[in-house]
């Protein structure tokens, strides 16, 4: 009977995300269904970086403090390609935060990310894994759910 359970390391892969599902729907879990999320992001072009920028955040550092030294942009004012509809300049300033963004409003990956996560603070973030998308890998945390 063992090695029939044992064909369940397929779903281990993606247990985070279906646990993520599976808490949404229910409401049974910490997190009620959200239309939106107060959210924060690190963008870094380089997995390298990303990943320097997150030991930084789990050793204890500020994510506010972190995005302001890591996060990275080609996207120059007034252009279209400007992840999320926010200046880089802004974001830097602010520390990664994207403020409140509803569903629909992000890029698939990210939003899946974003909407999966218990709020926290930046002094004590609940992190998303490195997320990857067209802008690059993203490190996200989310302070609020409405």
């Amino acid at each position: 009977m063992g090695k029939n359970k044992s064909g369940s390391n397929e779903k281990k892969g993606n247990s985070n995300k279906a646990a993520a599902e599976q808490s949404e729907s229910k409401g049974k879990g910490s997190l009620k269904p959200a239309t939106a999320v107060n959210v924060r992001h690190i963008l870094c072009e380089k997995h390298s970086r990303a990943m320097e920028a997150l030991e930084k955040i789990q050793g204890g550092q500020r994510f506010d403090k972190v995005a302001q030294e890591y996060s990275e942009d080609k996207a120059k004012g007034g252009s279209s390609d400007i992840p999320f509809g926010v200046l880089y300049s802004d974001r830097l300033e602010a520390g990664g935060s994207l403020g409140w963004m509803t569903r629909g409003s992000m890029v698939g990956p990210f939003q899946d990310a974003a909407f999966a996560l218990q709020p926290s603070t930046i002094d004590k973030p609940i992190l998303s894994p490195l997320v990857k998308t067209s802008f690059g890998y993203h490190i996200i945390m989310v302070e609020g759910r409405r």
